[in-house]
């Protein structure tokens, strides 16, 4: 059920984190100019009973937040105007650089309902939090037996696997993965597009996200030689992905969660049970714990914890400790980072220069451990807000998500 004392929990938190004092690198390290825009949802499975959950959202327009209203199915929010992110002929985020006049902008509705009158929310772009949606197109065209986990995938001359291109995809946030996996899409007809206008024909991620009542989760603009972003036409205000209903994809992945109360009984599983099983794979693994748990910046100056997840060992280099994750290299001896945290965290990130997002399924690790839940934010506090190069946001991300996950804590134990 929506939780109206979780609800204020979170939006508390998230004041207390004085994001309008986070210094913004295209204002020569400036505090910021107007509230960040965040949209965090929680849904909590307490043992032995019903589900819990909530979504506050937050905006120049709102920076006192906003409480979402979901009914007791937890289906759609009712209660939000939800707006696209825009980009300009240039390809820039207009809406969130200095100076930024959202009077003059036109921000068009997010797909979903409509609800005019309500408050607006302009939905930042969930940067590579998107490769959580590839994730499931793809592992859905497996399920129908027009792809394998096993078979080869070639992309600009490399073979690999579509498994491994899948891995890479989500557990370093490779983008040449992403879009070896956006031109499988194309190959096998999930997304056609007319070859002489661009436009998009047929989408069967969006036709899948319908079915499943999470509307705001769109795919659109993917190009079928793989691209996916700005430069492609897509990117910016045409891929789309609410916190809300980036939790409830995330609620049918989990193994472990109460059946979706949105559904019918009668509503097929979203995976098989091997799709399920690797996806889940992809998302344990996860090395950029840099967002709403921080264990991979552990090295860095100023290091602010997150939520207290364990760091995969697959990372760590055997002779010092410091992690390399694709290209990114991160300092410090990261092993006690495999062993401490009293959390299992299964998630997806994504960064760019503007904006930053997490989400994921979160469980305890002890034995006889009580917390699980789900949580999902997108923000546009990218990386000119980080305090150093090499971390992703600023530490008030981090430090939210450990403040979250010290009100589900205290609310249902360790």
């Amino acid at each position: 059920m929506n939780d109206p004392a979780l609800a204020e929990a979170l939006r508390q938190a998230v004041l207390a984190q004085d994001f309008m004092a986070t210094p913004d690198g295209l204002r020569g390290g400036a505090p910021l100019e107007a509230f960040p825009s965040l949209d965090l949802a929680v849904a909590a499975f307490p043992e032995g009973g019903r589900p819990l959950w909530a979504n506050v959202l937050f905006s120049r327009e709102h920076p006192e937040g906003v409480v979402a209203d979901i009914g007791p199915e937890a289906g759609p929010v009712r209660n939000i105007d939800f707006r696209a992110d825009v980009q300009n002929a240039q390809g820039d985020s207009i809406a969130w650089l200095p100076g930024a006049d959202w009077s003059r902008l036109d921000f068009a509705p997010l797909a979903g309902p409509q609800h005019g009158g309500a408050p607006r929310f302009v939905a930042p772009y969930p940067a590579s939090l998107l490769k959580l949606m590839v994730l499931v197109g793809v592992a859905r065209l497996i399920d129908q037996g027009r792809a394998s986990w096993t078979e080869d995938l070639d992309d600009q001359g490399a073979t690999r696997r579509v498994a491994d291109w899948a891995f890479d995809m989500v557990a370093i946030s490779c983008n040449r993965a992403t879009s070896a996996l956006v031109v499988l899409l194309h190959q096998l007809g999930a997304i056609r597009r007319d070859a002489a206008s661009g436009q998009e024909l047929h989408n069967a991620l969006h036709a899948l996200f319908q079915d499943l009542g999470l509307p705001t989760l769109r795919l659109a603009g993917t190009r079928p030689e793989g691209g996916w972003g700005n430069a492609a036409g897509s990117g910016v205000g045409r891929i789309q992905m609410t916190a809300w209903d980036s939790l409830r994809l995330l609620w049918l992945i989990d193994p472990a969660a109460p059946p979706a109360p949105w559904l019918g009984p009668e509503h097929a599983p979203l995976l098989s049970p091997l799709s399920r099983s690797w996806v889940l794979h992809t998302l344990e693994q996860q090395a950029l714990h840099e967002i709403l748990s921080s264990g991979l910046l552990a090295g860095l100056p100023g290091h602010v914890e997150g939520l207290p997840a364990r760091l995969p060992g697959r990372w760590l280099k055997p002779e010092d400790g410091s992690a390399q994750a694709g290209e990114r290299a991160f300092p410090g001896d990261l092993r006690a980072r495999v062993r401490q945290g009293s959390l299992l965290f299964a998630h997806k990130t994504g960064t760019t220069e503007n904006y930053a997002s997490d989400a994921g399924i979160v469980r305890g690790v002890a034995l006889g451990a009580r917390r699980h839940y789900l949580i999902a934010l997108t923000s546009n506090l990218g990386r000119r807000y980080a305090p150093d190069p090499r971390a992703a946001s600023t530490w008030r991300l981090p430090a939210l998500g450990r403040a979250v996950d010290e009100i589900l804590r205290q609310r249902f134990g360790e």
